[in-house]
């Protein structure tokens, strides 16, 4: 898996009190290059988002992953492998990769990949997570992670992690 973090200038900072202590509220950006070997994989992405939030330096606040791709999905959910093949199944009978979509079809699409699939499948899944951040870690159950879809690849993929933070 080859990661590539590039980090946008902040979007804004303001001042704010924090119970009569001054706190520090600020927007960061990153945008995440995630390569993709397959072209359905699910990705556990969470060790990279909270490591990102780890050297931001964020105690308190919000992050949000979005994707920049509409054949590809951010959701939360369990990483267990058994879990992870049902998942991929269900995509599958949801939406059939052989199936007659009119995406596919010249008469109705110029599109020439045939990935109404993936489009599909993404839809079901959505397209970005937000999670809270409290004192320092994601806010997250037991058994939730961050996961990405890649449902047409393999491919570059481009993610976009914003940080809303009180410092």
């Amino acid at each position: 898996m080859s990661t590539e973090i590039r980090e946008a200038t902040v979007a804004w900072h303001g001042n704010g009190t924090n119970g009569g202590r001054a706190a520090r509220s600020g927007v960061s950006v990153h945008r995440l290059d995630i390569e993709t070997t397959k072209r359905v994989e699910i990705r556990d992405l969470t060790d990279l988002v909270q490591e990102i939030v780890r050297s931001a330096g964020v105690e308190a606040g919000l992050v949000t992953l979005s994707s920049m791709h509409t054949t590809t999905a951010i959701f939360v959910n369990e990483p267990q492998s058994a879990l992870l093949e049902d998942m991929e199944q269900l995509l599958e009978r949801l939406a059939p990769r052989g199936e007659d979509w009119k995406h596919n079809d010249p008469r109705y699409s110029d599109c020439d990949r045939q990935n109404a699939d993936a489009h599909l499948r993404a839809v079901v899944l959505g397209s970005s997570v937000t999670l809270q951040v409290a004192e320092g870690a994601l806010t997250m159950g037991q058994w939730q992670r961050i996961l990405m879809a890649e449902l047409d690849g393999p491919r570059t993929r481009q993610l976009v992690l914003q940080i809303l933070s009180v410092r």
